[in-house]
């Protein structure tokens, strides 16, 4: 086994069990937080993960850190449309990778620590653009 992989298990297992519960009550409670929801893959579930960003616009900016091998990415390839949970209120939209996106570059653009995080824990960074609909803010 590389490296990078046993640091994406080791990271995976870190967000999955420790990391993810302790962030999911905290999304909207800290600036450049959201709750994204995916449709599961295989199950047809949805699956919600908490992640760092910002919103620029209708568009919401985010990098992934261990790029398509993230359970949510593969779920974004699956199925692009998501939910977002921004500040409490929830809002529909479409996901897209963007793999000739300069990742590192985006990341200085996005929130200082969850950056930090990422360029820290990451092994294929990959950008993720999340194009909200113009009356995309659901209910719940």
């Amino acid at each position: 086994m590389t490296y990078p992989q046993v640091k994406r298990r080791i990271v995976t297992w870190v967000h999955r069990y420790l990391a993810n519960p302790l962030a999911k009550p905290l999304v909207g409670r800290i600036p450049g937080n959201a709750l994204l929801e995916t449709t599961g893959r295989r199950s047809g579930l949805a699956r919600r993960t908490p992640i760092g960003g910002r919103l620029v616009g209708s568009t919401f900016w985010m990098v992934s850190d261990h790029g398509r091998d993230s359970a949510y990415v593969r779920n974004i390839d699956a199925d692009p449309r998501v939910r977002l949970q921004l500040r409490s209120r929830w809002h529909t939209g479409t996901a897209r990778p963007l793999p000739d996106d300069d990742a590192r570059a985006r990341l200085r653009q996005l929130p200082r620590v969850n950056s930090a995080m990422v360029r820290l824990l990451g092994t294929n960074l990959l950008t993720i653009r999340i194009d909200l609909d113009p009356t995309g803010e659901t209910a719940r």
